[in-house]
């Protein structure tokens, strides 16, 4: 099985999830992976050089998806509109979608770049918390889709937003560094992250796309 991950923080509860979850060694052996930003992995799943993977999800409406996203309730810290010229992030589908539905114009700036910049005392505009004020609905960035091994992903992404996951200090310490923020500030981060698409999630995903 080849599966994209995107390669943000965001992620991170289910790369461990992931590594927790895989006890059999012949599916060890068969699992690949691909880390890529958000719009590569939704190439890559679109001409099938992946089975699997959190593709963005504007990109989501062709493929088959399970309940599992990368979803924000209110404010995510990560996607931000910065002042200045109209300016597209090439990492973004979603969120450069997401900027021209809430008729702002900026520059955006999304992924582990935007929250070190957030940190740093950056201001911008978070876009999901936009999104919120305008629809009182979540924000749904990335989704969990497939064209190969169905079963076996849509179980995997019922387990894991079923269970809490809990990151062992030793990689809240390694990932932090390559960053160059505190696991403190991590930690705090991934709270604002949310993987189910309960009810609320899916009408304000609707009504994006019809956007």
């Amino acid at each position: 099985m080849l599966f994209g991950s995107i390669r943000y923080l965001n992620l991170l509860p289910f790369q461990v999830f992931l590594k927790k979850a895989i006890s059999n060694n012949a599916f060890k052996m068969s699992l690949h992976y691909k880390r890529a930003v958000p719009s590569q992995i939704n190439k890559a799943l679109k001409r099938r050089a992946i089975n699997a993977g959190f593709i963005s999800s504007i990109a989501s409406k062709k493929h088959q998806c399970t309940n599992a996203g990368i979803i924000a309730h209110q404010k995510v810290y990560s996607v931000l509109l910065l002042k200045g010229k109209a300016q597209s992030d090439p990492a973004s589908a979603t969120s450069n979608q997401l900027a021209k539905v809430l008729q702002l114009e900026g520059k955006v700036l999304i992924g582990d770049t935007a929250l070190k910049y957030y940190l740093e005392g950056g201001e911008g505009i978070d876009l999901a918390q936009a999104w919120h004020e305008k629809t009182g609905l979540p924000f749904v960035f990335a989704r969990l889709c497939y064209n190969k091994h169905g079963k076996a992903i849509k179980k995997l992404a019922q387990n894991f937003t079923q269970k809490k996951v809990k990151i062992p200090q030793y990689i809240l310490k390694k990932e932090a560094k390559k960053r160059n923020i505190t696991p403190a500030q991590l930690t705090w981060y991934l709270q604002y992250i949310h993987y189910k698409l309960d009810w609320k999630a899916k009408r304000g995903l609707k009504k994006f796309l019809k956007s």
